[in-house]
């Protein structure tokens, strides 16, 4: 069992680091655009507001694969090339799960008291100071439990992009096939490897539950 990890060892932790690229950098971008977006939605301007409800109602009914599809088979076709496939996932990750990372900042935001808002207006701040000074501070203490849930999906998330041509973990097994290694034994050791991953992420879920329960 042992040496289908040890004599394909490069294999292993080249897709894991691709995985680990992938989720760091589109959960960053996840978070900022979803924080945006969820402006957005609670914003006082109706343009701005239909906006954020368009894109979130399209990209959370649509199947992420098809979100991948789009950008990397028909972006081009419409003259928007990426650098490479690599790039191409993390868009397509980043712009599918912002739709969700949108829906929990909001409902963080809906549980600071609408009191604060209106004090914060009554001495002069403006729709974005009252969000990023008084509001967004108070939503996110609220929201990190759900935030982690989605976070961890985004990393189970990432195995889509080996359909479409990114060597991460999902790109293991195919790869391995070739070298006539035990395929049962390669799904085991790319579980224990997202087991890795994902365990940290749950222990600080748990942690974030403990402490937003203590702060209420």
């Amino acid at each position: 069992m042992l040496s289908v990890l040890t004599d394909n060892w490069e294999l292993f932790r080249d897709g894991f680091w691709t995985t680990i690229k992938l989720f760091v950098v589109a959960g960053l971008l996840s978070l900022v655009l979803g924080t945006v977006l969820a402006g957005f939605r609670v914003s006082p301007v109706p343009v701005l507001r239909a906006i954020g409800t368009g894109y979130v109602n399209i990209l959370r009914n649509t199947p992420l694969t098809l979100v991948f599809a789009f950008l990397v088979f028909g972006a081009p076709k419409m003259g928007i090339e990426l650098p490479s496939y690599f790039w191409s996932a993390i868009v397509a990750l980043t712009v599918y799960t912002s739709a969700f990372v949108c829906e929990v900042v909001r409902s963080g935001i809906n549980t600071v008291s609408p009191g604060q808002s209106e004090a914060a207006r009554a001495v002069g701040m403006s729709f974005l100071q009252v969000l990023g000074i008084v509001v967004l501070p108070q939503a996110f203490r609220a929201i990190q439990p759900p935030l982690m849930s989605v976070m961890i999906a985004l990393l189970k998330n990432t195995t889509i992009a080996a359909g479409f041509s990114v060597l991460e973990a999902g790109a293991i097994p195919a790869a391995i096939a070739e070298r006539g290694e035990n395929q049962m034994l390669t799904l085991v050791w790319i579980t224990i490897g997202f087991l890795i991953l994902i365990i940290p992420l749950v222990f600080l879920q748990r942690w974030a539950e403990r402490r937003t329960a203590v702060s209420a």
